[in-house]
């Protein structure tokens, strides 16, 4: 049975058998400009580290990411509207924050519930390139989904940087049955697998992103956020796992209701 690990720009290791959550909006594709508008990237700062990872666009004052990716910060730095985390960009919005809320019963070395949300200092205008994910889940994830993530990280074992272009990948969910032949029991209702082919899924600073239903051009339902994968590596067969968005929309709505 292997153990498993949250990744953003670093690697977290929990247990005595190792799961890298590294590399992989591996086997993907670039991302258009404006193909998903929903999609965040966080530069995160505590005390003593400063590190990468996905959100996604919740509505004008609000992201929702990993809660790994908020605990103990102390300082966000927020972009959206371009596909590019460095290029020259006219459409890229770099955003302070005022707040953020971790789950309350999030667990960082199982990572049951997690799940956080960033509040934006100031409400934020939509354009052509930044808009909101169209809808949460009205019902649980089923198996068989066709699903698409999204990120910037890593795109191979062996190179730890960022890539510079959001990249997706269509993968597929499967039932938390299967996904327990790789992770065991650590996997509980309220997290989420989804596998692709070989060399297919989320990798180290993918954390945060979106699993997204599309259900219209370029955006959809949020199933999941990207949390944790085996310890084989972004370049294997095994599934990638997720926060399960469903057992938490009460809990989102009711956080970012004014």
């Amino acid at each position: 049975m292997f153990k498993f690990s949250a990744f953003c720009l670093f690697i977290v290791l929990f247990y005595s058998q190792v799961v890298t959550s590294e590399k992989r909006i591996f086997g993907g594709h670039a991302a258009r400009a404006g193909q998903f508008p929903f999609a965040a990237g966080i530069y995160v700062t505590t005390d003593d580290s400063r590190h990468f990872c996905g959100g996604v666009l919740y509505n004008n004052q609000w992201i929702i990411t990993a809660g790994q990716c908020v605990q103990n910060a102390v300082l966000f730095s927020i972009q959206l509207g371009s596909n590019y985390l460095t290029a020259n960009d006219p459409n890229r919005l770099v955003l302070a924050t005022s707040s953020y809320i971790l789950h309350p019963d999030f667990n960082p070395e199982t990572l049951e519930n997690d799940i956080g949300l960033i509040r934006l200092r100031i409400p934020i205008e939509f354009t052509d390139y930044i808009q909101p994910i169209y809808t949460l889940p009205a019902n649980d994830m089923k198996a068989d989904y066709g699903l698409l993530a999204t990120g910037w990280g890593q795109i191979s074992d062996d190179d730890a940087e960022l890539i510079d272009e959001l990249n997706w990948v269509t993968i597929t969910s499967i039932t938390n049955d299967e996904c327990k032949i790789t992770y065991g029991d650590q996997i509980k209702d309220s997290m989420l697998c989804a596998a692709g082919n070989y060399m297919e899924g989320t990798c180290i600073g993918d954390i945060g992103s979106p699993l997204v239903e599309l259900i219209r051009a370029g955006n959809g339902c949020l199933a999941g956020i990207a949390s944790f994968i085996s310890s084989h590596g972004c370049e294997s067969t095994d599934a990638s796992g997720f926060t399960r968005i469903y057992p938490y929309v009460a809990w989102v709505r009711n956080v970012t209701s004014e």
